[in-house]
């Protein structure tokens, strides 16, 4: 386990830690949201993920190697919290594994792994911070885990010097291209000055899908990424990329092809024609209205989930062109920047893209986190 960067403690530095830390998109927003905002350490058990969090924040390459990253832990948080490494911070951030509380999980795939967010409130205890953000899908409140994380806040639970309040919050609301919607738990240290949910900035109007597409040519020939490597860690990984340059689509067998062919702009699925349809597809004919089914030009897209390069996944073909959204569309709509970069293969940065928290939605939370440590300096200078 490598050692943590030594970092100023005074008021102008907000220090956090980022569990299941992905790509960085939830640090990402947070830096958006206040520039005092540095991560003391980052914790994500995907190497590829590792390394694109790593490349972004705090790290370089170097000879085709990525340095400067040793804050970023490369392992399951399990591991990590077991070399007893943690450090004390100001904030906690992160959103566990929510596989298994998905209400599009009906086999309970990575239901296991439910009771990781026992392990994010042992390192809350540990890092002592004065706030945290945990972020999850909404059927978390209704989970049993839910009720027993709400336990560990009474007298002699794990997090009982802490309180909490917990949001779904949609986030399209604070401006991202995407209605995602996601529980938002903000906790605070009693003895710190109160969390309170960001107001919303786009509520009324959100952005929309032809905003983010904006200046991209919808034609798209490009199918491979290029040919590049970087070592992290002592792994070899493709990459590194930006993203734009993750404009790339699939070959797709000319079955498809046909079908995305027959599905009108805001349609789906039940505009195919019969004999182009499969097996399951004719005897279902009820059901969402997403499988296979085209982006609107003028709503905010859907959820961007890990598999948004599969049409029968959901609502992710392009708005007019016969094809899945790419790498680059996909991470737009999340809030990546397009000089961010990706280490991985194309369904690795899928994976991390799918997984991210929109970044605007972030940088909300960020600015509310900052107002909240203003507030409390302001009173202990008054005092």
């Amino acid at each position: 386990m490598r050692h943590l960067p030594t970092l100023p403690k005074g008021p102008s530095v907000i220090r956090t830690l980022d569990l299941f830390a992905g790509a960085g998109g939830l640090t990402s927003g947070l830096a958006a949201g206040s520039t005092r905002f540095s991560p003391v350490a980052a914790v994500e058990m995907d190497v590829a993920a590792a390394a694109t969090y790593a490349l972004n924040h705090g790290g370089r390459l170097r000879d085709g190697k990525i340095v400067g990253g040793d804050h970023v832990h490369a392992v399951g948080i399990e591991e990590w919290l077991d070399a007893g490494v943690v450090p004390e911070v100001d904030v906690v951030v992160g959103g566990p594994p929510c596989q298994g509380f998905s209400t599009l999980n009906r086999d309970g795939v990575g239901a296991e792994r439910n009771l990781l967010w026992q392990r994010y409130a042992e390192t809350v205890s540990r890092a002592t911070p004065k706030y945290f953000v945990l972020e999850n899908v909404p059927a978390f409140t209704k989970s049993e885990q839910f009720t027993v994380f709400a336990e560990s806040f009474g007298r002699g639970g794990l997090l009982e010097d802490y309180t909490f309040e917990s949001r779904v919050l949609n986030a399209a609301d604070y401006g991202a291209f995407q209605a995602r919607r996601r529980v938002v738990v903000l906790g605070w240290r009693k003895d710190t000055a109160p969390l309170t949910f960001p107001k919303t900035t786009s509520a009324d109007v959100h952005p929309t899908v032809a905003e983010a597409f904006a200046g991209l040519n919808p034609v798209v020939e490009q199918i491979d990424l290029p040919t590049r490597e970087v070592t992290f860690r002592g792994k070899t990984l493709p990459g590194a990329f930006r993203t734009h340059e993750l404009h790339v689509t699939r070959r797709y067998e000319q079955l498809s092809l046909d079908r995305f062919s027959h599905i009108p702009e805001d349609g789906n699925r039940f505009n195919i024609p019969e004999h182009l349809l499969s097996a399951c597809w004719k005897n279902h004919r009820s059901g969402t209205g997403d499988v296979m089914g085209r982006l609107h030009w003028n709503k905010p897209s859907v959820t961007i989930r890990t598999e948004f390069f599969k049409p029968e996944k959901g609502r992710y073909l392009h708005p007019v062109e016969d094809r899945a959204i790419t790498h680059l569309e996909a991470a737009i709509l999340q809030g990546y920047p397009l000089n961010y970069r990706w280490v991985g293969s194309k369904v690795a940065i899928a994976r991390q893209i799918g997984n991210a928290v929109p970044i605007p939605l972030g940088k909300a939370i960020g600015t509310a986190i900052a107002e909240a440590v203003n507030s409390e300096a302001t009173e202990k200078h008054a005092a």
